[in-house]
């Protein structure tokens, strides 16, 4: 599975995890959120059509236009950091304000996806640094996005479930291995050093209602408290 197909798994992945909450309710016309929902809804998506627009060219050998795509791709993934962080505060503040959450379960809530965030940030960084060396800067941009994709796997699958969500989660990662071994024999070490970290990532749904987290999240949402 090359990198296209991948990118498109990964696109449908979004769909499918998001539908239940979001895509299908606005197609239906009852999707009544927020506007800054549908701005993170059309933004994300956004990032999912430059990614697979990306791949595409390197894959046509339009290489000329993906460097150039790739110079507006670096402000496009600061707006999608941006805009992000932006709803990782705004959403549990909304509960709060609601009275559905106390300042306990939107603190608990606001690690997951501060995490997604950090670690999409950590990711596209490197992928910027890394932008003269192809072979690294392509798995980078697909790890970051894997990050992102942590909050679409959740809606369809639990936390209390880890096997089937992380089997879910990395499955594009486990694509790309497989595609790396079978056309490089053996996994390139962005890859290996990625998985570490996203794995080590997953561990936040175990300390999310931590005393030590607890205390750091009510402190980060008492401006909104």
């Amino acid at each position: 599975m090359g990198y296209v197909s991948v990118s498109l798994l990964m696109t449908a992945m979004v769909i499918v995890g998001f539908w239940p909450t979001y895509f299908g309710p606005v197609l239906r016309g009852d999707g009544e959120r927020p506007w800054v929902f549908h701005l993170h809804g059309a933004v994300f998506i956004g990032w999912m059509g430059l990614l697979v627009t990306q791949v595409a060219l390197v894959s046509s050998g339009r290489t000329r236009l993906h460097r150039t795509l790739g110079t507006l791709g670096i402000g496009y993934g600061a707006m999608v950091l941006a805009i992000g962080l932006l709803i990782t505060f705004y959403a549990p503040a909304m509960h709060m304000a609601s009275g559905a959450w106390d300042i306990n379960a939107a603190a608990s809530f606001l690690l997951l996806p501060l995490a997604d965030m950090v670690l999409f940030a950590g990711f596209f960084g490197a992928a910027i640094a890394y932008r003269r060396r192809p072979e690294v800067h392509k798995r980078l941009m697909l790890l970051a996005t894997i990050a992102l994709m942590f909050a679409a796997v959740s809606r369809r699958i639990p936390y209390d479930a880890p096997w089937a969500f992380l089997l879910v989660w990395l499955a594009p990662l486990g694509a790309a291995m497989a595609y790396d071994w079978r056309t490089r024999r053996g996994v390139h070490p962005t890859y290996l050093y990625g998985a570490a970290i996203l794995l080590l990532a997953f561990c936040r749904v175990y300390v999310r209602e931590s005393d030590a987290w607890l205390t750091i999240g009510r402190t980060l949402l008492a401006p909104f408290a």
